[in-house]
């Protein structure tokens, strides 16, 4: 140990505390100042600071201990039972029931209720003032905001402002304490580390460390400004200084995502000791039960919900304002960031697909050069080509064709055992259409659509008449190869219907739109057997998704609210980048 003359100021962080009996885990930060006759500290009266003759001992701390006086610091982490899995899915839920509920205008926006003020006592402290109960996550239910007359002088869009941000806060301090259970009960996990090697930790916990040290910094400083002014806090100005940090961490870590989902579906499928230490693991009280898969992929789900939590806050401050900016381009960094994750993710797994599809093809016409950096899958599948033989007195005959559409070209095969393709044509994207066919034939040919190559391998005109088992199936690959277009403005169009999500839904095929609850999505098409193709107000992404995962807004006023605060993002946007 060391020993330091008392007289100078001392950090926190070059202090040895040792708590005794603690059981308040709330209490994280810790202030002292040192004077040669004295220790004056906050801290809970269980925190012992050992002195030797006037002087204070100092200890050289691992990283581990460094490590546990960042957790410490956040009075938030530990004030709600629930993890961030659950807190997630609770949020959601409210704006689904938000939406549900909202008819009228009023409806929508429900004027706060006139809060009766709590009297707090003069011997109340600080931190029990600032302390949030573990049933509430509410800027106004804070004791210290309640029992102010400031409350009741605040408009109900400058509390609704105030909730978006500490919603920020809180959700984040959910979500390190998941990602504190993630590295200190898994990855640490020594009978885990047993049974994996080197490369399998790497793909599989790969930057979780550097997540979760992101996160606790960040929330710190979050803290730091509800501290400074619980009723006109910034946080948008934080996010934004964190941006560079949110993209060396999380730009990885979502990058991995292929590699990490592949080590850990091998693990389970052919590592019998990892499936018996992961059972033990997931049924302890510490993780809530909760599975390490649901742990890994939180990265990816909190920071889109980020920047949807920042665009919310950007809805709700009023145009011209000084926090406008700064709430701009935090979205607009973290807006950047997740395309350029996605686009990450989209080109490994292009560049899987295509090394797998030329292992697995073969040319009778002119050979194509399917491997190349800018080519990505558009759709594939099979389809029963209809085509009258002549030498059968004009039978209609079937057989199976199975198209790989890319964003350039569209390949033509015959499908053979084992996932094989025998490529009999091919053609640009730019010379192929797709139209629906009313032709009438007898049967169960129903579902059918013409396929032109208006120049295929050997420069000719091909048509091709096909039928799909489904009048969805139909629709998606009419949808598909039409040629590229823009997707149309629909932000003054309060007529055409929106949906939000009640269920979500991931993409399982390339044409498809991944949905979280709560999504609002314009709607584009429907299809009679439950399939809708839609755009998502959020990101400007469109595709198809089953019915079944959403319900239709009737509200004509909801669905104008919805629209104008998408336009007052984008508003916000034009305006701000306009300056620079």
């Amino acid at each position: 140990m060391d020993q330091d003359e008392g007289g100078g100021g001392h950090d926190a962080y070059d202090m040895v505390i040792l708590l005794q009996n603690s059981t308040n885990l709330n209490i994280l930060y810790h202030f002292f100042s040192v004077s040669k006759s004295k220790v004056q500290y906050c801290c809970p009266s269980s925190t012992i600071l050992y002195l030797l003759d006037g002087k204070v001992i100092r200890e050289k701390k691992t990283p581990e201990t460094l490590e546990n006086f960042k957790r410490r610091r956040s009075k938030l982490i530990n004030s709600s039972k629930l993890l961030y899995q659950e807190y997630s899915d609770d949020a959601l839920n409210k704006a689904i029931q938000s939406q549900k509920q909202a008819s009228l205008a009023e409806e929508v926006e429900p004027i706060s209720p006139k809060l009766r003020r709590k009297v707090l006592s003069s011997q109340d402290s600080y931190l029990q003032r600032l302390s949030v109960s573990s049933g509430s996550s509410l800027w106004q239910d804070i004791p210290m905001v309640r029992g102010s007359t400031m409350l009741l002088s605040m408009t109900r869009e400058e509390q609704k402002l105030q909730e978006a941000k500490f919603e920020l806060i809180a959700s984040e301090a959910s979500y390190l304490r998941s990602l504190n259970i993630a590295v200190d009960h898994f990855q640490r996990s020594q009978e885990l580390q047993a049974v994996l090697t080197t490369q399998d930790k790497q793909w599989l916990f790969s930057r979780l460390q550097d997540v979760c040290d992101v996160s606790a910094n960040f929330l710190f400083e979050l803290e730091e400004k509800l501290e400074e002014n619980m009723f006109t806090f910034n946080v948008c100005d934080v996010a934004l200084r964190n941006a560079p940090e949110f993209r060396r961490v999380y730009l990885p870590y979502v990058t991995n995502q292929t590699y990490q989902d592949q080590t850990f579906q091998r693990l389970m499928n052919g590592v019998p000791a990892f499936q018996q230490v992961l059972e033990k693991l997931e049924s302890d009280p510490v993780c809530q039960r909760l599975s390490l898969k649901s742990f890994l992929i939180l990265p990816f789900q909190r920071i889109t919900r980020l920047k949807l939590l920042l665009q919310n806050i950007l809805k709700r401050i009023p145009p011209g304002a000084d926090e406008e900016v700064q709430a701009t381009q935090a979205y607009d960094a973290l807006e950047k960031l997740i395309k350029d994750c996605n686009a990450n993710v989209q080109r490994m797994k292009s560049t899987e697909e295509l090394i797998h599809l030329s292992q697995n093809m073969e040319f009778e016409c002119k050979i194509f050069p399917l491997i190349s950096q800018s080519r990505r899958l558009v759709k594939h599948g099979e389809l029963t080509a209809l085509e009258y033989n002549i030498s059968l007195k004009w039978k209609l005959t079937t057989r199976p064709i199975y198209l790989h559409l890319f964003n350039d070209y569209l390949l033509l095969s015959r499908p053979r055992e084992n996932g094989r393709f025998i490529v009999f044509d091919y053609a640009a994207s730019s010379d192929v259409r797709g139209e629906k066919c009313e032709m009438k034939l007898h049967g169960d040919n129903k579902n059918l659509f013409r396929l032109f190559l208006l120049q295929n391998n050997q420069g000719k005109k091909v048509e091709f008449l096909f039928r799909t088992e489904t009048q969805s199936e139909k629709l998606r690959w009419i949808s598909a190869l039409l040629p590229q277009q823009p997707e149309p403005d629909l932000l003054n169009d309060s007529d055409a219907d929106q949906v939000q999500c009640v269920k979500s839904y991931k993409a399982r095929e390339h044409d498809e739109l991944t949905l979280e609850k709560a999504d609002i999505v314009m709607v584009l098409r429907q299809s009679t057997d439950g399939w809708v193709r839609g755009v998502k107000l959020s990101d400007g992404e469109s595709g198809w998704f089953p019915s079944d995962h959403v319900e239709f807004i009737s509200s004509r006023q909801v669905r104008q609210m919805n629209l104008k605060e998408e336009q007052r993002v984008k508003n916000a946007k034009r305006q701000v980048f306009r300056k620079r």
